[in-house]
């Protein structure tokens, strides 16, 4: 992590701690010499380094391989190592081949701004074997030959094959995570809706409701990203906060407002202001305060703005509003709530 974003963040008003991760090869086992000289590097900004997002999971596990058991070795010395430097959350998604899916990460809005958005016409115009427009990580790892590969063999992993093998990575992982007391925040599909015929199972309550019954722990957690959930129609985010806020199954809650478009399965990631996209933020913030969540939250995902560059979804202006805005809602809502008015 770059020292001078560091220095940045830390001027930002009620930021106590960075998310981060060791860029490793997926599989492999996090060296706990690398994640110490991070988490110093962090603290000697001033800031905690408690949350890791994320330690990705390898397909192999996904697709319930034989091979599949030397990588949940792997992710669960990465565990004892992330513990042994105070690591608290991790962050993961079982979501086959592909992470975060947009079908563009630049397209500039009416205000200048750039941002990511998800067009399902266009996603239909694509063939991914031939990687014929850039997406967000999967392409640092698979070459055109290996999706080719991967893709053949998820021609037999179905939903109910990819439960069977979630169920499985669980029951060799949380009580690991229980042992090193590391809570494991599972990401949703994002978006919430399979890809290129990929089946995707973190997509609804009904779903979310399936995964959290495999494993009955308090280790085996949700990251509840509002932007995932948000750009199905059919998800309260609010009330899916207050649900899993109450069974104490938030681990880490991601913060991003999406705008729905008329047509189905279309959104643009929008600033995080209500009004600005279709997720009404005061509500989803009262449903964490009223729970009394003690947990990690962040800004998730930014537009780019004020001429900034980076890695899409990432610049720094747009996510520090972003906090300033959570942070606002937030401390309104404390300063009533001692009232009593």
């Amino acid at each position: 992590m770059p020292e001078a974003m560091l220095k940045n963040i830390r001027q930002i008003p009620g930021i106590s701690g960075i998310v981060s991760e060791i860029p490793a090869e997926v599989g492999s086992v996090w060296p706990r010499g690398e994640i110490r000289k991070l988490r110093e590097l962090i603290e000697s900004y001033g800031l905690s380094f408690e949350v890791v997002e994320s330690v990705k999971i390898h397909e192999d596990i996904k697709l319930g391989l034989p091979s599949r058991d030397k990588y949940i070795d792997a992710f669960n010395q990465t565990l004892r190592n992330l513990s042994s430097e105070n690591i608290k959350v991790v962050c993961y998604d079982f979501m086959p081949v592909f992470d975060w899916m947009r079908t563009d990460t630049r397209k500039i809005l009416p205000d200048g701004s750039e941002t990511l958005v998800y067009y399902e016409k266009d996603l239909h115009k694509t063939d991914p074997l031939i990687n014929s427009f850039a997406l967000p990580d999967w392409e640092a790892f698979y070459s055109p030959q290996e999706l080719a590969r991967l893709f053949d063999l998820y021609k037999t992993v179905d939903e109910n094959k990819l439960w069977e093998n979630l169920a499985y990575f669980l029951n060799a992982v949380i009580p690991v995570a229980e042992e090193c007391k590391i809570r494991l925040g599972m990401h949703p599909d994002d978006p919430c809706w399979p890809i290129f015929g990929l089946p995707r199972i973190i997509t609804c309550e009904e779903n979310i409701d399936r995964f959290l019954s495999l494993y009955d722990s308090p280790y085996n957690a949700l990251t509840l990203c509002s932007g995932s959930l948000g750009c199905g129609k059919d998800n309260d985010v609010a009330r899916l906060v207050n649900k899993y806020c109450a069974m104490d199954r938030i681990a880490f809650g991601h913060m991003r407002n999406v705008k729905l478009l008329d047509a189905d399965r279309t959104f643009e990631e929008s600033a995080h202001y209500s009004s600005c996209g279709s997720l009404d933020f005061p509500r989803i913030v009262k449903a964490y305060h009223d729970n009394g969540f003690t947990g990690y939250i962040r800004p998730d995902h930014g537009r780019m703005i004020w001429g900034e560059t980076g890695s899409p979804g990432y610049g720094l202006y747009d996510r520090a509003l972003g906090a300033m805005y959570i942070l606002g809602i937030w401390e309104t809502l404390d300063k009533f709530a001692k009232s009593g008015k």
